[in-house]
């Protein structure tokens, strides 16, 4: 990949990230808690909703109240929907609803016509050519009920009541009835919808999908009856009421499935034959190959085996393997498929990286034969992070990778036949938006690009030609940003660790300097890259530039265990959740101590969040060198979070009793070194606030002290202005209280 920037291969050095011209300014605009995580970003509000029409000539997007939309071809810019036209729409949807409406979704009809928006569960279909909106029903929900058209456009789709809805528009300006056609039986038992095992652990967006013809619709049917169920519980009300979550811990059951085919009026579904183990094994991707085929991926309990077969969607409903991928540890977690013109492409790390694969099948007989040897697309000593987009038609596919620098990331092309081109090549972070049909071989496409220094833009961009600024953030330049230092070291084996450090500006000549440690360490994550944070709007980032202000120094290092370095590297999480990456982070700290010596050695913290909060607790709990430490929403038993997550890595308890031993640190507690900081948001439904409580038990049997910070009504991501201001004003006022000189606290300990 082309670039021209490239990390030099040294075994520790430090490398100052570009900063911009400060234009003589000397005062730098202090940041703030409050200002970092207030209602309205420091980078301002981005686009929401970027959406390609189904044509691909046209790219829209909901800025202050509006919908935009850029014809591709001409680059002209026009409002297809006034503020006050989706106000009043949306009003409606409040007033039904008795409270606010946040920003609405939408969806471009097939013909590239009509909209569709979903505005707090209400749906409603606007016409572009004479402006009007007529809304189509109500799903009961306001997140998960997934409307789509059918490819025709003469029907609409969607969740209601864990079952499967359609209506039809019988002519403009007026709305048919809403028909369940696969209601649901029992509160147990779903019809193409996505719980939220699936949703969180196998990234999926959809559990039903139209055939080509929109004669029938495929469904997945999940029945959570032997999943156990966890409770979540509100204590804000006078009568504490709980809501069922279906939550499959390891060794626990998996749901049920079954994956259907029904006409699109209704009637009997057809249920397709597959060889997999029922409560046990996943369907993480279906859909169609033709009218009358299905192409269904599954995925062994174990993640050891992940296959695709095509199935006979009328006939025998039989099924017949077409390709296999295997480990014998466990394989990587994209399981993003694309089936169409007779190509299938995926990506696996069979030959020790992330690479795309192209299969071939033939669409005259799609079920005549398995897939022959795939044909391998891309290769080398990099990882391939995403397949954008698969355009069949021009035999092209779009993808995302780190080939030229492990700590960034460029945008590709690559053909059928294995002919490659670099879409960008400006030194940072490129994640692209591809229309799914692009209006001609040369595809347009959406950059969203960012530095460590340069907070996010938008811009339009054509293959082999220039790009058109859609969107920038606002300038941070007032707050003249430190840049960090990027670091390299060796573990013992040999293998390079990424770093990066925040010093202080002031840090020169100061002999004391306390460090904080904030790293991630789990599997499928990589934060050490060459980007403006670890979100879109770099709270992460910006953090560590407030506590650099603070005197303090932030070490971010990425272990073994992550991602984007290869499989061997994500393979060192393979039964072991920390001590392989709390070995690698303590060879990064000792290499910056040592190339730093302004670093104080007796003045070290840790602090993370969900893996990053078990990491926490891991390094206080099995080493003396950090004083003082904060975790949030961490795990802190194995055996309590989901089954398909924490199977992958460690077993299940039963095969694998000593993993989960070594790994749960409600077993280590009593060793607790340091003052230490909980925090939990207490409708968590990812890490559930059961961890935290099971280990303050621990503490408390210890009779070791400990600081709480419960967020009611929160969940993982602990959302909203005033909470997360709250969290951050602890984080460092724990850091301020026990690593700064003045408290005494190194003497004692």
């Amino acid at each position: 990949m082309p670039r021209h920037f490239r990390l030099a291969p040294f075994a520790l050095s430090a490398l100052l990230l570009a900063a911009p011209a400060l234009n003589g300014q000397s005062t730098p605009t202090p940041l703030t808690v409050e200002a970092i995580n207030g209602d309205e970003p420091l980078i301002g509000t981005p686009p929401a909703g970027v959406a390609w029409s189904p044509d691909g000539k046209h790219l829209s997007w909901l800025e202050n109240g509006e919908l935009h939309a850029i014809e591709i071809a001409s680059g002209r810019r026009s409002i297809l929907i006034s503020h006050d036209r989706l106000a009043s729409m949306f009003k409606a949807s409040s007033d039904d609803q008795g409270g606010s409406v946040g920003t609405p979704s939408y969806w471009w009809s097939p013909d590239s016509k009509h909209l569709l928006f979903d505005s707090a569960g209400r749906l409603w279909l606007f016409d572009l050519k004479i402006g009007t909106a007529v809304e189509m029903g109500f799903t009961a929900a306001s997140s998960g009920d997934n409307p789509t058209f059918s490819p025709n456009g003469e029907t609409i789709a969607f969740v209601r009541d864990h079952g499967l809805w359609i209506v039809r528009p019988r002519d403009e300006g007026a709305t048919g009835t809403p028909v369940a056609i696969a209601p649901s039986q029992s509160p147990a038992i779903t019809n193409a919808e996505v719980d939220w095992l699936y949703g969180e652990e196998l990234e999926v967006k959809s559990n039903y999908f139209w055939s080509p013809d929109s004669s029938h619709i495929a469904y997945l049917q999940m029945n959570e009856g032997n999943v156990p169920e966890y409770p979540l519980v509100d204590w804000t009300l006078t009568h504490a009421k709980a809501e069922k979550q279906w939550y499959p811990q390891p060794g626990d059951s998996n749901p049920e499935l079954r994956l259907g085919v029904i006409g699109a009026t209704g009637g009997h579904t057809s249920w397709i034959r597959l060889p997999i183990h029922e409560g046990q094994d996943y369907i993480p991707r279906f859909g169609w190959v033709d009218r009358k085929t299905l192409w269904i991926e599954t995925l062994s309990r174990d993640h050891k085996r992940r296959a695709v077969y095509f199935a006979d969607a009328f006939g025998s409903r039989d099924s017949l393997q077409i390709l296999e991928v295997t480990d014998d540890k466990f394989l990587d977690d994209n399981y993003g498929v694309s089936v169409s013109g007779g190509a299938i492409v995926l990506t696996c790390w069979k030959d020790g990286y992330n690479h795309i694969y192209l299969y071939r099948y033939d669409t005259g007989n799609p079920m005549s034969a398995p897939a022959a040897a795939p044909k391998q697309l891309t290769s080398g000593n990099w990882d391939v992070h995403s397949i954008a987009a698969v355009d069949s038609q021009h035999q092209k596919i779009y993808y995302a990778s780190n080939e030229t620098s492990p700590v960034e990331q460029q945008l590709w092309q690559v053909s059928f036949a294995g002919e490659r081109k670099a879409l960008t090549t400006e030194a940072g972070t490129h994640e692209g938006n591809f229309p799914s049909v692009p209006a001609s071989d040369e595809s347009a496409f959406v950059d969203t690009f960012s530095t460590h220094l340069d907070p996010p833009k938008l811009s339009i961009c054509k293959t082999g030609s220039e790009c058109q600024e859609l969107w920038a953030s606002r300038s941070m330049q007032a707050y003249q940003l430190q840049p960090r230092l990027q670091l390299e070291t060796k573990t013992k084996n040999g293998t390079t660790l990424y770093s990066t450090l925040m010093l202080p500006e002031s840090s020169h000549g100061v002999k004391s300097v306390p460090l904080i440690v904030n790293p991630y360490g789990g599997p499928t994550a990589q934060t050490v890259m060459n980007r403006w944070g670890d979100d879109f709007w770099g709270n992460n980032l910006l953090f560590d530039e407030l506590l650099a202000q603070h005197g303090f120094a932030v070490l971010r290092t990425d272990n073994r265990g992550m991602a984007g370095r290869g499989r061997d590297f994500a393979l060192a999480a393979y039964r072991d959740f920390g001590k392989v990456q709390l070995e690698d982070q303590i060879a990064a700290l000792d290499a910056a101590l040592e190339k730093f010596p302004q670093l104080d050695p007796k003045r070290l913290g840790w602090w993370g969040w969900s893996w990053g909060g078990h990491f926490t607790l891991y390094a206080m709990t099995h080493s003396d060198r950090f004083i003082a430490g904060v975790a949030v929403a961490p795990v802190t038993d194995w055996r309590v979070y989901d089954s398909t997550y924490t199977e992958r890595y460690l077993g299940q308890p039963a095969d694998e009793p000593q993993a989960y031993k070594d790994s749960s640190v409600v077993n280590t507690a009593a060793s607790l070194k340091g003052p230490l900081l909980l925090v939990h948001g207490v409708s968590d439904d990812n890490v559930h606030i059961g961890n935290t409580v099971q280990f303050i038990d621990k503490l408390v049997n210890a009779g070791i002290p400990y600081d709480l910070q419960i967020f009611p009504r929160k969940k993982h991501d602990l959302a909203g202005s005033e909470a997360r201001v709250q969290l951050y004003r602890q984080i460092l006022a724990h850091f301020e209280q026990y690593l700064k000189p003045d408290t005494g606290l190194k003497e004692s300990r």
